[in-house]
């Protein structure tokens, strides 16, 4: 099969609908070449189903970033499908809804949406890596977190860590050839949207801002760009965070 990952394995993570940048990340991957698996929490039946709406029906392993047990299984759980991992797609974020109101949250939201939201990118990638020996291309969604949003209030800081958080694992697996990188996506409205409070009035600048337009039902050109990352077509660019917002994070007030 032909394709810019041809041959590839892709772990997959976060994918719960048909309008996640995750399931686009998978069908594009598996169009160009790959072979993906995928993780799931909690309703893992929604991902099976979910899964077989991919060209190809790909196996669904169970994984909770933040269960030590299921990080520790999950490279034998990877090898029950594949022999190794050339590429792993971090599509995971969580806030409680406390997280949302900056001046009132608690640490106990805020430690959970860092945990989950942050941290999971360095865990994620350490129980990878005894399958990944000959180094491969760690891919993670973040929302831009230079400026501060309205209504995403400690999701931004979350996200501000999950940045530096890539930035840092790129600096520590550049000698074992692993490449870390991001990439900024514009508003998509996903299951995940709908957990944000005022999602609409923060999606609204979209609406007026992008130069080259931005469809906020169209998960697939951030999938595309989880896809070329992934690929053999940046093999020195890591610890970079590539936009795919239709130009919003260049314009000026």
């Amino acid at each position: 099969m032909s394709g810019i990952l041809a041959g590839k394995r892709i772990l997959v993570t976060g994918v719960l609908t048909e309008g996640s940048i995750a399931f686009h990340a998978a069908k594009v991957a598996q169009e160009e070449g790959a072979e993906v698996i995928l993780t799931g929490f909690g309703r893992l039946s929604l991902v099976q189903r979910i899964a077989k709406r991919l060209p190809k029906e790909a196996p669904v392993i169970e994984l909770d970033v933040t269960d030590q047990e299921h990080l520790d299984g999950l490279a034998d759980k990877v090898r029950e499908h594949v022999d190794g991992l050339d590429g792993i797609v971090h599509s995971i974020a969580f806030g409680p809804q406390g997280a949302f109101n900056f001046l009132e949250a608690s640490w106990e939201d805020v430690g959970t949406a860092v945990h989950v939201s942050a941290y999971s990118l360095k865990s994620l990638t350490m129980a990878c890596l005894p399958l990944m020996p000959q180094g491969g291309s760690v891919v993670g969604l973040t929302f831009d977190a230079q400026i501060a949003w309205p209504k995403y209030d400690w999701m931004g800081v979350a996200k501000a860590a999950l940045e530096s958080t890539s930035r840092y694992l790129a600096r520590d697996l550049g000698e074992r050839n692993v490449r870390c990188n991001l990439i900024s996506a514009g508003p998509i409205k996903s299951m995940a949207a709908k957990s944000i409070p005022g999602f609409e009035e923060l999606a609204d600048v979209w609406n007026h801002r992008a130069p080259i337009g931005w469809e906020l039902t169209d998960p697939e050109p951030a999938g595309r760009g989880v896809v070329a990352l992934l690929s053999d077509f940046f093999p020195r660019t890591t610890g970079e965070i590539v936009h795919v917002d239709g130009g919003v994070h260049m314009m000026g007030a």
